[in-house]
């Protein structure tokens, strides 16, 4: 029977570029993708055990360690991997010890991701980045809503307030409230501010 896969990538374009690679090394392999947390889970109700999961850190619904240990004793026998932007050696090791088998950079080169990911697939434990230099600052607060992480997310891609309103489907007005709530709850003067953070969060 073909191996199960699921890529949990909020970036498409990641995502896509990711699963061509898995595809590539793994043609037999049932792949499926997720876009936020709970797409995730509903992937694995109701459905075959997935051999392995690939998970970006950065990702709507995914607002703590907690959750990534709750993960790991839900899916005992899958392998776990995180492919990601972190590069806090602090936050890497949190990463491991809530028993994840790997984790991988995302700024390292896609052949090196998918050798890693066949690596930690035949039971290697590894961890394999580049640092970026960048200064870690403070972690996101745990207490943000899925919503409040979705206008996050789209503030640090540069969207107005109308083009957040389209792409959630609710009023600018609506919009407008969030961005106070979150300029607020991170405790940051404007959405540049806000927008780092989120970047250099996770």
């Amino acid at each position: 029977m073909a191996c199960r896969i699921i890529i949990a990538d909020d970036h498409p374009l990641f995502r896509e570029g990711l699963l061509r690679n898995v595809q590539r090394l793994l043609p037999a392999a049932h792949i499926e993708e997720a876009g936020d947390l709970d797409s995730v889970l509903a992937l694995l109700e109701g459905h075959e055990v997935p051999d392995t999961l690939i998970l970006d850190l950065r990702f709507p619904g995914l607002t703590g360690m907690s959750q990534l240990v709750a993960l790991r004793e839900r899916l005992p026998r899958t392998t776990l991997i995180v492919v990601s932007m972190v590069d806090d050696p602090e936050l890497i090791s949190q990463v491991m010890a809530a028993g994840f088998d790997g984790f991988i950079g995302k700024n390292i080169a896609p052949e090196e991701i998918g050798q890693a990911i066949l690596a930690i697939r035949e039971g290697e434990v590894l961890v394999r980045y580049e640092p970026s230099g960048l200064l870690p600052l403070d972690p996101l607060p745990a207490a943000l809503t899925t919503r409040q992480l979705e206008v996050l997310r789209l503030i640090a891609q540069g969207k107005s307030n109308k083009e957040i309103a389209r792409a959630l489907d609710i009023s600018p007005f609506t919009v407008r409230i969030h961005v106070s709530s979150l300029l607020r709850a991170l405790n940051v003067p404007s959405r540049t501010a806000a927008a780092v953070k989120y970047s250099a969060a996770l």
